[in-house]
């Protein structure tokens, strides 16, 4: 019997050991969670804009030392997705992204704060708040109101014009839209003739001002919701031989500058994307050290600045120095 009780005893003994283990593992594989590694995910860095976001973010958190991998949702909410889910098997540390859908984004942000990973978001919101640790964004109000004010001056508050809208899954699209009205809208010698999506591409806004140009080759101006379609607009303008038509966009990209030095555009509203990128960096950076958020309100707003012929000089690589 007294050999049995000591069988016993080292059974029970070794079973507590293998909880143990088993309960270090766990705790191991949580804190295996904080990791040296930073998911950035953007749009297609085609883009200029969103190539800067990738870049500066990524430059940011190698010189802060950690590990990156920057990947691109190409606008896809399904491969947005997945790449989450590759970021959560991947045991990231923190994600930094600019959205595939403000809607849409949700359910992925949740299910990175249900694995513990903390998620900053970056140039477009979601339609949620405290699912994500940061939602740092250019105030897209306040800049397309500055820069549809210095449109109405070009336009000499008269004459018709035509709209490009982005994409309609983007909050930003909407607030650009109805703040170039806000201001547009209160002169009565501006009248809209048409209005379009491009959904943020140069392609499709050169054929869709194309087309527009074809009814109505009288326009005098266009507002458009980013400078890639500016771009484009501005493209198809000088394909048809027409001069002298006020053009504006958003973003601040280079592209734009080059065309308002030529003269081909009137301004842009510059969202300083190499700011905001870093900015969220340094928050996830604090967040992953300090286990809390840096910056008590999840959204912030980062103001633009209206670009045009008097100071493009300043603008570079979505920087105003």
């Amino acid at each position: 019997m007294k050999f049995l009780k000591k069988v016993s005893a080292v059974v029970g003994i070794a079973v507590m050991a293998s909880a143990m283990v088993f309960a270090g593992g766990s705790k191991d594989s949580g804190s295996a969670k904080k990791s040296n590694l930073i998911y950035i995910i953007t749009p297609s860095h085609a883009n200029p804009f969103f190539k800067t976001e990738a870049d500066v973010a990524a430059a940011k958190a190698q010189s802060l030392g950690y590990s990156v991998k920057t990947v691109s949702h190409d606008d896809s909410a399904e491969k947005q997705a997945e790449l989450f889910e590759t970021a959560i098997a991947d045991k990231a540390a923190a994600i930094i992204c600019d959205n595939a859908g403000a809607d849409a984004t949700v359910a992925a942000v949740k299910k990175a704060k249900s694995a513990g990973i903390p998620t900053f978001l970056i140039d477009r919101e979601i339609n949620e708040s405290g699912v994500a640790v940061a939602q740092i964004v250019a105030n897209n109000y306040q800049g397309a109101k500055a820069i549809a004010e210095v449109f109405v001056e070009a336009m000499g508050e008269k004459g018709k014009y035509a709209e490009l809208l982005g994409k309609d899954s983007d909050t930003n699209a909407h607030v650009r839209s109805q703040a170039f009205h806000e201001v547009i809208d209160a002169y009565d010698g501006l009248v809209m003739v048409a209005q379009q999506t491009a959904n943020w591409e140069q392609t499709e806004a050169y054929e869709k001002m194309e087309t527009i140009l074809k009814s109505n080759p009288d326009i005098k101006g266009v507002v458009c919701g980013n400078d890639t379609m500016a771009v484009g607009a501005i493209a198809a303008i000088k394909s048809a031989g027409l001069k002298g038509i006020a053009v504006i966009g958003v973003d601040g990209s280079d592209d734009a500058a080059a065309e308002i030095k030529q003269g081909t555009m009137t301004g842009t509203a510059l969202q300083q994307a190499a700011r905001i990128s870093e900015m969220a960096v340094e928050q996830a950076d604090f967040f992953i050290k300090n286990g809390k958020a840096q910056v008590s309100q999840e959204k912030q707003l980062v103001d633009c600045i209206a670009i045009t012929k008097e100071n493009v000089n300043r603008l570079s690589a979505f920087n105003f120095k």
